[in-house]
C-alpha cells in the first residue's frame, strides 16, 4: 500500500470491472421470466471474465512499484449471479495468497428496474428515460441513477473505513489493489461521486463493455486518476469531457491540490469576470436568466442491461 501525507495506507489502484455477457445482454426477454439478479452468464461471458483476470493480473504483478514482489488484490462484488460468476472466473488467474479477501457487497448491485420486466413495457420506458433524462428517471416499482448513487455513496464511506482501518491488509510492506465487479450503470456512478462529477457530465458517459476494466491509480500527487493506466483518447471515448480529462492530468501531476473539483466553477456561473469586485461594476444585473444549457446534448448510448 502507498501512504498519504496524513499517514493513511491507500491502495495502489482501485479497479472496476463490468460482469462478462450476461443472457439479458444477448435477449432482453430473459428478464421477463428470470429474475434479474439471476440472470446467468454466455458462454462468451465466462471467456470475458476469464480474460479480464488475466488482464488484472498483469496489471497487478507488472507494476513498477512492486520492488519487492509483493502485491494482493482485494475483491468486492455485486450479490447478482452473473458478477458472482464473473469473479470466480477471474479468481482463476490468482494464486491464494494474492488474495487478500472478497466481500460481497449489496450497494453495488445493479440499478433495480423493477421485478419481472416485460419486453414492450419495458421499451417504452426505457424511451421515457431517454426524455426524461437518465439520472433522475426512476423505473416504476425500481431505482432512478440517483438512488443508485446513494447507496454507491455510503458503499464508499464503509470503504474509508475498511481502509482507516487496515481491515485490506495487514501487512504494510503488501501493495494492496481493489478490484470491484459490479454493473455498467453502477460503475459510472462509482466514477461520478469519487471524481465529483455533475448529473449533466453523467448524462454524457457511454456504459462500459461486458469485463471492460477501468483503472483508478494512485499518482504522485497522493490522488487517484485514470489517467496513469488509461490515455486521454480512451477516455473521450467513455464521455468525458475536456474539462474531466484536464482534471484527471492535475490529478496524475505530483503536488497537485485538487480538493472539491475546483475545474468545476464555470458549470455553476455564468460571466465571471477576471477582476476583483472593486474594478468594475458588474453588468450582469441586466441579464435574465437563462437555461444553463441552452442547446440540450443528444443522450449518448443506450445502457442496455448494465
Amino acid at each position: 500500500m502507498s501512504s498519504s501525507s496524513g499517514g493513511r495506507r491507500l491502495p495502489e489502484r482501485i479497479i472496476l470491472v463490468r460482469h462478462g455477457e450476461s443472457e439479458g445482454n444477448v435477449d432482453s426477454a430473459a428478464y421477463s421470466t428470470t429474475p434479474d439478479h439471476q440472470i446467468p452468464l454466455t458462454a462468451l461471458g465466462l471467456r470475458q471474465a476469464r480474460e479480464a483476470g488475466r488482464q488484472i493480473k498483469a496489471i497487478l504483478s507488472g507494476s513498477s512499484n512492486n520492488i519487492n514482489g509483493k502485491w494482493g488484490a482485494y475483491f468486492y462484488v455485486s450479490p447478482y449471479a452473473r458478477t458472482l460468476s464473473t469473479l470466480r472466473q477471474i479468481g482463476r488467474s490468482f494464486s491464494r495468497p494474492r488474495v487478500l479477501g472478497a466481500r460481497e457487497e449489496c450497494r453495488i448491485r445493479e440499478q433495480d428496474f423493477g421485478n419481472f420486466q416485460v419486453q414492450d413495457r419495458m421499451r417504452l420506458v426505457k424511451e421515457a428515460r431517454q426524455r426524461f433524462g437518465r439520472f433522475f428517471f426512476r423505473f416504476p416499482e425500481g431505482e432512478s441513477a440517483a438512488d443508485v448513487f446513494d447507496r454507491v455513496a455510503s458503499f464508499l464511506e464503509s470503504l474509508w473505513r475498511d481502509i482507516d482501518m487496515n481491515r485490506l491488509c495487514h501487512d504494510h510492506l503488501t501493495q494492496t489493489n481493489l478490484v470491484i465487479v459490479t454493473h455498467g450503470l453502477t460503475s459510472r456512478v462509482f466514477l461520478m461521486k469519487w471524481f465529483k462529477w455533475t448529473v449533466d457530465q453523467f448524462e454524457h458517459l457511454n456504459n462500459p463493455g461486458n469485463c471492460e476494466i477501468r483503472v483508478m491509480q494512485l499518482g504522485p500527487s497522493g490522488d487517484y486518476t485514470l489517467l496513469i493506466h488509461h490515455t486521454p483518447q480512451e477516455l473521450h471515448q467513455w464521455g468525458l469531457s475536456p474539462e474531466m480529462i484536464a482534471d484527471q492530468h492535475s490529478r496524475a501531476t505530483p503536488s497537485t491540490a485538487n480538493d472539491f473539483g475546483g475545474y468545476l466553477t464555470n458549470s455553476f456561473f455564468d460571466h465571471l469576470p477576471d477582476h476583483s469586485d472593486s474594478d468594475s461594476n458588474s453588468n450582469s444585473d441586466s441579464d435574465s436568466d437563462c437555461n444553463p444549457h441552452p442547446h440540450p446534448h443528444p443522450h449518448c448510448q443506450e445502457d442496455g442491461a448494465s
